[in-house]
């Protein structure tokens, strides 16, 4: 199977770039599977791709059989590397087409639906008030407003992991095996 994965964090040092991201691609690796690697802020020195990178993202959107997104979360939203490319990749004719109902009311219709997708976000707040005061606005936007869209309905996994910056070594090492986890139960699940 044909991996992607999509990381958006400016720091290599960071969580998901050395936790989240080499645990998915030791994984894979361990387990024979195709991958490839953009790295959004890596590739780009600024938010707009231009026609041949979106392009090539296109193209390897259309490669593969699973992606994996990796970003941290600030001010309640995916890293803005992440939100350009949603907004310049999933784009209508390529991610979606709306089907119109009346003269002025349409649903979308998901043209990614073959994809497998699994999100991992990185919080620095605890789980507490994001989900109760805040209603896990960040997990509810992504998957309704954007996954829903493209990838259909209930299609997609997102994994939030909590307080990274505060927990202890042991509580990473378990978020980093419910990674591996994840991954190994998706490829048992395709064989």
């Amino acid at each position: 199977m044909n991996n992607l994965i999509i990381i958006a964090h400016p720091d290599k040092n960071s969580f998901c770039y050395n936790g989240i991201l080499k645990t998915i691609e030791r994984t894979l690796i361990h387990h024979r599977e195709e991958l490839y690697r953009i790295d959004l802020y890596e590739e780009n020195k600024s938010f707009y791709f231009g026609e041949e990178k979106i392009k090539k993202y296109k193209d390897f959107i259309t490669w593969s059989n699973r992606i994996y997104f990796i970003s941290p979360v600030w001010w309640f939203r995916t890293a803005p590397a992440l939100e350009s490319f949603f907004d310049q990749i999933f784009t209508p004719g390529f991610a979606y087409n709306f089907i119109p109902v009346t003269k002025i009311y349409g649903y979308p219709k998901p043209l990614l639906m073959d994809k497998k997708v699994t999100t991992y976000l990185t919080h620095g707040a605890p789980a507490l008030p994001v989900v109760l005061i805040y209603l896990n606005s960040v997990k509810f936007r992504l998957v309704m407003g954007v996954y829903s869209f493209v990838f259909g309905w209930f299609k997609t996994k997102t994994r939030q992991f909590w307080s990274v910056p505060y927990v202890s070594q042991q509580k990473r090492l378990e978020y980093l095996h419910s990674v591996e986890v994840d991954i190994t139960k998706v490829i048992r699940k395709s064989k």
